[in-house]
């Protein structure tokens, strides 16, 4: 990531993290994803067929001024941020699918089920 990009972030990779979980298959497995979207701070989108819970946490690494203070030692993770995947820079997710409350995850499984 160039220096002139992260000059003008806010920070917006180190305010969450997304965790890979299964694709859910059976209605326990979409039971357990409305649990987690029953929680604040919490959604789950599809990206490239693949499901993800994202978590709305600030890394307690970023400053005040939205820098981060172990950048020389930051994670893996964290170093493979690269402009064309930066938050910042990039703008839309393009996920294809995006979950934010119970009711949305009901929806669509309803929607699904009239495909049916």
């Amino acid at each position: 990531m160039s220096e002139v990009l992260c000059e003008r972030c806010v920070g917006l990779c180190c305010r969450y993290l997304a965790l890979p979980i299964d694709t859910p298959k059976t209605k326990g497995d979409f039971d357990d994803v409305r649990w987690y979207l029953a929680h604040e701070g919490i959604s789950v989108f599809v990206e490239e067929g693949d499901w993800y819970i994202n978590i709305a946490n600030r890394c307690k690494y970023l400053t005040k001024d939205n820098r981060c203070d172990i950048y020389e030692d930051r994670p893996r993770l964290c170093r493979g941020y690269k402009e064309d995947t930066c938050d910042y820079h990039s703008g839309d997710y393009g996920y294809e699918l995006h979950f934010t409350s119970i009711e949305e995850l009901d929806e669509y499984l309803e929607k699904r089920k009239e495909k049916k």
